[in-house]
């Protein structure tokens, strides 16, 4: 973290990773935007999940069921009831989180719910290299929530080879992709009117005063999202307002012009070419593409 945050903040403009954005109270306001009338990415999803669950499973039959930035898994829990109607005595679930305090919660609350699934958590960043617990074959490896758009085209390819170097030929893969849609309607979902997700914005700089010592005021920071129509790509900040010095032990003292900006976290749209391009890039193919009638949200289910 120390690096990101000295290698991010000494950039121009300057810049800082969003999976620091979920502490324990990071991931807990994340969970409530996923509620916001205005967030409509979650709502869809779950309501395509609803009618894709059964098929998604009767195609990949898996044992297992290994979700990147699993959250509280609530989504996923359509995905595990369909895997446990079929094999209930096999089913493995692994959440894979950066939060570990949340992550454990979470678990205990999926095995109080779900006490025939073998629930195997692992607090990691999904974004480096880890190592999945040993698990039943096959498996199917989700990356829920329109995480993906969280990353430049270049580093999804990255990240999403990773996930397929650790896929074995009959394993599956389920990306779930925001798609090109009203700009107004994009903007609205990142700019609630309970500022719930400016609070979430503003949490990066808790959790680096809590983590490295830094003196970060919130109050003096506003929160900024704006839709970039040519790059299809909501880009978020945090704005100075006025003139500022942070301290940082380990960096020193770093000095904030007036409305200067930390991006804190990119969300790239997708459509059907730029997600076949991303697998193909991956060494993956589109087997499935799901979506909904007014096209806001996609599921795509590839495999080696």
């Amino acid at each position: 973290m120390l690096r990101d945050v000295r290698e991010g903040l000494s950039a121009r403009p300057r810049q800082l990773p969003p999976k620091y954005f979920y502490d324990e109270r990071g991931s807990q306001l994340f969970d409530e935007i996923t509620r916001l009338p205005e967030y409509y990415p979650t709502r869809a999803e779950r309501l395509l999940l609803g009618h894709c669950a059964a098929k998604i499973i009767d195609i990949a039959r898996p044992a297992t069921l290994v979700e990147l930035g699993a959250g509280s898994s609530d989504k996923t829990r359509l995905l595990l009831e369909e895997m446990l109607r079929r094999t209930p005595a096999s089913a493995t679930y692994i959440p894979v989180d950066v939060s570990a305090d949340f992550l454990a919660r979470s678990a205990v609350q999926l095995r109080a719910e779900y006490p025939l699934l073998q629930t195997l958590p692992v607090a990691a960043d999904f974004s480096t290299h880890f190592t999945l617990p040993p698990h039943p074959s096959p498996a199917l490896h989700a990356f829920l929530g329109s995480t993906i758009g969280n990353f430049t085209p270049d580093i999804a390819v990255d990240l999403v080879s990773a996930v397929r170097d650790r896929m074995s030929p009959a394993d599956f893969f389920l990306l779930g992709v925001d798609l090109r849609k009203n700009p107004e309607m994009i903007e609205q979902a990142y700019n609630d009117s309970q500022g719930v997700t400016a609070r979430f914005n503003k949490n990066m700089l808790n959790v680096i005063n809590t983590r490295l010592g830094a003196d970060f005021d919130t109050s003096m920071f506003d929160h900024n999202a704006v839709y970039n129509a040519v790059e299809h790509r909501i880009e978020m900040r945090l704005i100075s307002r006025g003139e500022q010095e942070v301290s940082i032990p380990e960096i020193g003292r770093l000095k904030f012009g007036d409305g200067e900006s930390i991006v804190t976290e990119l969300s790239y749209k997708y459509d059907r070419d730029l997600a076949t391009e991303l697998l193909t890039r991956s060494g993956l193919r589109l087997r499935e593409w799901f979506t909904d009638e007014t096209q806001l949200f996609a599921l795509v289910l590839a495999s080696h």
